[in-house]
């Protein structure tokens, strides 16, 4: 009797243990299981550097969706974003969307600024307006060897 109640309470902790580690795989891999429903939108940008498939799409720092994928266009050269956004989130057509960094080294996320215009985007259409990421080593490099290459003045 003394060993089938240990038994017992070892296949509970088990058990409980195996529930534990499936709840927080979900949890910690944001897996939507029962979750959300979303639509797809495209944005076309110049560069997408930095910006990484599974990265957050914000609108005034709330997430509204993630990328989905991030392909380069062989027509015009120019990087598609395939966006997926939460059901219920109506876009406009003339919203931008913004490559930002999270911090000053962070990662990267896309950041959309509402519009004001009467035409709703309707699942699978393309952003218009976007902002490529700041490209801070650019800008770094232009102050730090424009002072140094600037010429004397003479008396």
């Amino acid at each position: 009797m003394r060993q089938s109640s240990v038994e017992l309470g070892v296949g509970l902790f088990v058990l409980l243990g195996i529930v534990c580690v499936g709840y927080l795989t979900f949890r910690l891999g944001e897996v939507e299981v029962l979750g959300e429903k979303f639509y797809p939108l495209n944005a076309r940008f110049t560069s997408v550097t930095g910006l990484k498939v599974g990265a957050q799409v914000e609108i005034a720092g709330v997430q509204v969706g993630r990328v989905d994928a991030i392909v380069l266009d062989p027509r015009d050269l120019t990087a598609l974003v395939r966006l997926r956004i939460r059901e219920g989130i109506v876009l406009t057509e003339d919203v931008i969307a913004s490559v930002k960094t999270a911090g000053l080294l962070g990662d990267k996320y896309v950041q959309i600024s509402p519009g004001g215009s009467d035409r709703v985007l309707k699942p699978g259409d393309t952003i218009v307006e976007t902002e490529p990421p700041l490209d801070i080593e650019a800008l770094v490099s232009k102050y730090a060897f424009g002072r140094l290459n600037a010429p004397e003045k003479s008396e």
